[in-house]
């Protein structure tokens, strides 16, 4: 095997012909283990004599081969992995800088990837020379080498960014060695203006970026480091780029080097501010950083907002072009800088300008959104419905400025907002009609659709006047010659879908017009006309009124469905059939197998556009990485058919054709192992077998796929799987006594969750449930299985203080009381032979005020009544040594029942949540003062929890066991009262008896 050899094969592995690339492929397979194929990669990867795509094919192997090989780790290291020897390790350390000196980029980027993984393993306790090597890089007359030390450094700050505070002592030192000398190269390069000197840069503020992302240590927060390093960032910003030097397309221009440095720029003075630098947004427990916030806020906020405003107003005069990113910093920045006092106090002034001219035209329709409309408007609806498409979008940023402005500032800003609203409103109303700017109407429903809520708060002196606001400036625009404001017409009505129109003529008006939107040829208004027309469900009229065409509507939601994957419009559907379960039911099979064929669609769609890594690792990403919005879709369509499903439980015939029709969607979700869709498939399966009360053969086939599914892929999904299993035991449960086999798979999965090492107690409480499932179902039918289920719970009871969750204790001691009450007698003997019986009475009754809910203290009552009906001297000694305390757990029982089914009658009474006010939410506040908002408040609330846990997780938590109001059980048709007494009188005549033999005798 030679070096010519090898780059020959790696040739034709880069070849376009298939047929060559493979069969390439499959003999580079056959010689990647000899001694010397390794070393002849490296050198091959940095010979610049060779074809580029050849080593670049080189490259990628050598990524995927370390990726894999260089962790020796047995239990991270992959099974088809290719051991690295110790000297080829070392061949690589030692050459790998030198050849990205000399390599170009389309090689380096993959390289760089090989050296990012190795130091992940190996610094710095196995290559201990490395910062000597880049020191020397570093340090370079020679840019291009200069560049390759940069890029070096970057490599290794990345594998300390996420590291704790107790692991970044490498960091720390790497930072105070290494940055001097990178700050001078940067403040040499800032006033460049070629490309080379760009990327320079960027890769400078990417390594300042990743190390402040976790954590700012003191070096970095002392002024002598931090006055110079962002002035540099300020440079950078304020840095004016000619126009003549930009691309002209706009695209281009978002991707130019030197805007690239410029949001560079941006983020990390964001980063500084929003972080560690801003004291109303800092935890309060982030006591590190207090000092620091003070300074920064006082000595640097200020001059970063006055140039964020300086760039503000340029792109204001049209002075000057800004990326998206810059916009998107920008209004960030803004955002958090009218949270303390101190900036608020120099934004104040520029508040009005900013949303008049900087948040009002970034909201408005722009040629950029007409051209997506025109080109992909399914894109354009999942970029504009969706809130999760682009977080980090200019216009989503600057509607959650205006929105903070008038919430944390309202006293200052909210009525001017709605003034300048309402101005734009008004010159477009009295404007002639080649005179009026639709898009500016557009840009201001926007802004007042944001503002919405607050605008119908209780307390809100605005909330009368919105009726007369949608007469006159939205109703119209359901039928303008715009599509966009058609579309803008129906959001604004889904916006203030909480409005009480109080003339009756104008929810007619409202219903007509987006009704009529729904037969709009333009997806994105028929789209919205669907959300639209889900927000008026809650008006009596609007119910009424669309009964006669309520199947049209239906199939009108379901051809969406097929146009768009969009989650929220199956959401729409579903809401549709929970609202008309009952107008649904002529149709229901047909609306059925239309959900069903558009949920196999898509599914497809996921198979087809999908594929699996290839085991050289050169292929693309997997089945689980492609299609979000297509499994969200899948799962909205799933949640609508199982509510389908519940909403026909008065109607059994038709819930059994629907069996039929949904078997092909379980067998697809199942047999392909989606597990993604697992909870809402193992779902629809609870409702077909709950509506019906029965198991049709269709489903009893199902449950054979249920347990393959557990035997391969589902094993962590016995909490999904239980609600079915559990309806099969009880709805099934003739067939399930007389089939030995189904009763072993039972089995079979409860024993496996039981002693599997991967699963938790979480997990065995399911299982217990299970085995509680059959004992109460099929008594006098499992007498083989109660040692089996016994044996099962001692494994854990024996070390009961173990156990640390209280639903698996009780449960696991539910078990045996379950047996008791199936068969004592044959329960006690098992006892009795594994002298357990004075220890698991002992056990249940120290526990017994942990049984809080009705069925855990019916359960108690009827399995304690069974043991009083045994004759005493049937009843074993170590029994009978606690005898009394059998009483006691009874008669205790019965007190604690009353308020135990009162409480469960309050949870089934208790299905809606009321809303509040948010007016008591926002703190009445000088507007002048530091804001703190919800989120430096919820993730105050995360910490405190977490600390808690944290304080916890080696302690019981002694919780009462949730209370579970729609279980069911045979033992809800017992009376435990009538049970108490038949057995109390039964025990009387039965000792009357024995006195009366005594006394003939």
């Amino acid at each position: 095997m030679n070096a010519h050899t090898i780059y020959q094969l790696f040739s034709a592995s880069y070849h376009s012909d298939r047929n060559i690339r493979k069969q390439a492929e499959l003999q580079i397979k056959q010689v990647e283990t000899t001694p010397e194929f390794f070393p002849i990669l490296i050198q091959l990867v940095g010979s610049e004599e060779l074809e580029l795509g050849a080593r670049q094919a080189i490259a990628i192997y050598l990524k995927n081969r370390i990726r894999k090989s260089w962790n020796t780790d047995s239990e991270t290291q992959s099974s088809s992995a290719i051991p690295i020897s110790k000297d080829d390790r070392e061949t690589f350390k030692r050459m790998i800088l030198q050849i990205l000196v000399n390599t170009q980029n389309v090689v380096r980027i993959q390289l760089l990837e090989c050296l990012n993984n190795v130091l992940t393993y190996d610094f710095p306790e196995n290559w201990p020379d490395y910062m000597n090597q880049v020191h020397s890089l570093v340090a370079s007359n020679d840019p291009r080498v200069v560049y390759i030390g940069l890029l070096s450094l970057f490599q290794v700050v990345k594998v300390f960014q996420w590291k704790t505070h107790e692991l970044r002592g490498p960091l720390v030192e790497i930072i105070q060695t290494t940055f001097p000398a990178i700050l001078q190269i940067a403040q040499n390069l800032v006033n460049e203006n070629s490309v080379d000197a760009a990327e320079m840069l960027k890769v400078i503020f990417k390594i300042y970026n990743s190390v402040i992302q976790y954590e700012l240590i003191a070096t970095l927060q002392d002024n002598n480091s931090l006055i110079p390093w962002c002035t540099i960032f300020m440079q950078m910003i304020a840095k004016p780029l000619p126009e003549t030097s930009l691309p002209e397309d706009f695209e281009d221009r978002e991707s130019y080097p030197w805007w690239k440095v410029k949001k560079w720029a941006f983020r990390i003075l964001n980063r500084l501010f929003s972080r560690y630098g801003n004291p109303a947004q800092l935890p309060k427990t982030s006591k590190e950083y207090k000092a620091f916030a003070e300074n920064f806020v006082h000595n640097f906020a200020p001059q970063i907002l006055r140039e964020y405003l300086q760039q503000t107003d340029l792109w204001i005069q049209k002075k000057q072009w800004l990326s998206n990113k810059a916009l998107f910093y920008l209004a960030d920045f803004y955002k958090d800088a009218i949270t303390h006092k101190t900036t608020w106090q120099i934004f104040k002034a520029h508040s009005g300008k900013i949303v008049s001219e900087f948040i009002f035209p970034q909201l408005c329709f722009s040629e950029l959104d007409q051209e997506l409309w025109d080109e992909d408007p399914v894109e354009y609806i999942h970029k504009k419905i969706d809130p999760f498409e682009d977080l980090t979008s200019p216009s989503i940023v600057a509607t959650t400025l205006l929105m903070d402005l008038a919430k944390y500032r309202k006293k200052y800003t909210f009525t001017g907002i709605l003034s300048f609203v309402n101005s734009v409103l008004n010159t477009y109303l009295e404007a002639s009609p080649e005179a009026k700017d639709p898009r500016a109407k557009d840009g201001a429903l926007s802004m007042v659709g944001c503002l919405a809520d607050m605008v119908l708060r209780k307390k809100s002196d605005m909330a009368h006047l919105m009726e007369g606001f949608f007469t006159t400036h939205v109703f119209p625009e359901f039928r303008s010659q715009y599509p966009f404001l058609r579309a803008r017409a129906c959001d604004t009505l889904i916006k203030f879908s909480n409005l009480e129109f109080q003339n009756q003529s104008n929810l007619v008006t409202a219903f007509q017009g987006i009704t009529g939107c729904m037969q709009d040829p333009e997806l994105p208004v028929k789209v919205q006309a669907a959300l639209g027309l889900q927000s008026l469900l809650h008006h009596d009229f609007v119910k009424d009124a669309l009964v006669p065409n309520l199947q049209m509507v239906m199939q009108e939601l379901l051809n969406l469905t097929n146009q768009i994957d969009l989650d929220t419009l199956t959401t729409v559907t579903e809401e549709f059939v929970e609202v008309f379960s009952a107008e649904l039911t002529p149709f229901a099979v047909q609306l059925c197998e239309q959900l069903r064929n558009t949920f196999l669609r898509l599914l497809k769609d996921l198979e087809d556009t999908s594929y699996n890594i290839d085991d050289d690792g050169l292929g693309a990403v997997d089945f689980d990485d492609v299609a979000n919005d297509k499994t969200m879709a899948a799962t909205g369509l799933l949640k609508t058919i199982s509510t389908l499903i519940l909403s026909l439980d008065t109607t059994p015939e038709v819930s059994s054709e629907l069996q039929n029709t949904l078997l092909p969607v379980i067998t697809y979700t199942l047999q392909k192992g989606l597990v993604d869709l697992y909870d809402e498939v193992f779902d629809i399966i609870d409702s077909c077998t709950f509506s019906t009360k029965q198991i049709s053969p269709t489903m009893w086939s199902v449950f054979e796929l249920i347990y393959q599914t557990f035997k391969t892929s589902g094993i962590d999904y016995l909490e999904e799987m239980l609600p079915p299993l559990d309806n099969y035991i009880s709805y099934g449960t003739e067939v399930f006594v007389q089939n030995p086999n189904l009763q072993a798979k039972i089995y079979d999965i409860i024993e496996t969750v039981m002693k599997s090492d991967r699963l938790g107690e979480t997990d065995r409480v399911s299982a217990c449930k299970l085995i509680e499932s059959v004992l109460l179902n099929c008594r006098g039918h499992v007498d083989h299985y109660v040692e089996l289920f016994l044996a099962l719970s001692f494994e854990f009871l024996g070390q009961i203080e173990e156990i640390s969750s209280v639903a698996f204790k009780v449960y696991c001691i539910e078990v045996v009381v379950n047996a008791l009450f199936y068969n004592p007698l044959i329960t006690l003997r098992i006892l009795e032979e594994r002298g357990f019986t004075q220890g698991f009475f002992t056990i249940w009754f120290n526990n017994l005020d942990k049984f809080t809910r009705v069925h855990d203290k019916k359960l108690v009552i009827v399995t304690l009544c069974s043991l009083i009906e045994i004759p005493m001297e049937q009843l074993p000694s170590a029994l009978l040594a606690v005898w009394p305390q059998v009483l006691e757990g009874i008669l205790s029982t019965f007190k604690t029942l009353p308020k135990a089914e009162a409480a469960r009658q309050e949870i089934k009474r208790y299905f809606e949540n009321t809303d509040s006010d948010d007016d008591t939410n926002v703190a009445k506040l000088n507007d002048d003062e530091d804001v703190r908002d919800e989120d430096t408040e919820y993730l105050e609330f995360l910490n405190e929890e977490a600390t808690k846990h944290a304080n916890e997780q080696d302690e019981e938590t002694d919780q009462d066991m949730e209370e579970e109001a729609l279980f069911e059980s045979p033992l809800d048709d017992i009376d435990v009262y009538i049970r108490f007494q038949e057995v109390f009188i039964a025990d009387d005549q039965r000792k009357e008896l024995q006195r009366t033999e005594n006394g003939k005798k």
